[in-house]
């Protein structure tokens, strides 16, 4: 009985009719939960709407809990381990937030507001049921060397440009907190515009960071999309 729901919760690979029509309900509930968030005001439509689902996101966090050693293979200890899992906090972080609503003395100024904040988390549940999903992260984890010198390259420019600018005009920049913040909107040509260099220098400085920075944004990019292709291919020699 516990293989059959474990197979019904897990994303469906098409062959398992009961199991898509899971996959299809839990995201059109996903969707439908998200709605009230749209709106400032509440009514009892969206109060029934966040009764439901959370009820909905109960019982398929309690149905992955009680199936945990079948998908994490490692008998007892599964049911220990799944629930610090990273989708199962999800799961666990988007149903407190309407739980914990249900005592008043949580509908208090900010702490209201953070919690409704946090339902917006449901929407990341999403990745459950996408097979897409699976096939990113197997990317990222073959990946995952290159991507992490990817990484600690832009952040080392990052700190570098903002070191070089903040000696060179620190008359523009009233921190370095404020010069890291203008190089990463640099590296990421973003460029909000309400902190920038107006010396000579600091304009050489900040092109030379835009033109640096396009390079090193598109180098992961070019490492997924070639690790993504990598692997379908590799599903599709399987299939």
């Amino acid at each position: 009985m516990r293989e059959r729901i474990y197979q019904i919760i897990e994303p469906s690979d098409g062959g398992d009719k009961l199991s898509k029509v899971y996959d299809v309900c839990m995201m059109i509930t996903i969707v439908v939960s998200l709605i009230p968030l749209a709106f400032k005001g509440t009514n009892t439509l969206f109060l029934w709407i966040d009764y439901i689902s959370t009820g909905i996101f109960i019982m398929d966090y309690v149905l992955r809990i009680g199936t945990a050693d079948l998908k994490m293979e490692k008998g007892a200890k599964s049911f220990v381990l799944y629930p610090v899992t990273p989708m199962a906090v999800i799961d666990l972080i988007s149903i407190l937030p309407s739980l914990l609503e249900l005592n008043d003395g949580f509908r208090l100024l900010r702490l209201f507001r953070l919690l409704r904040t946090l339902k917006v988390l449901r929407a990341l549940r999403f990745l459950r049921y996408s097979r897409s999903y699976y096939v990113i992260i197997n990317v990222f984890k073959k990946q995952k060397r290159v991507l992490g010198a990817v990484a600690t390259m832009a952040v080392a420019y990052v700190l570098v440009s903002a070191l070089i600018v903040f000696n060179a005009e620190p008359q523009s920049f009233g921190s370095f907190f404020d010069a890291v913040y203008w190089a990463t909107v640099s590296l990421t040509t973003v460029g909000y515009g309400d902190i920038y260099p107006v010396t000579t220098v600091g304009r050489v400085i900040t092109m030379l960071s835009s033109i640096f920075g396009v390079a090193i944004i598109a180098l992961p990019s070019g490492v997924i999309t070639a690790g993504y292709l990598a692997e379908f291919n590799e599903e599709k020699d399987d299939d």
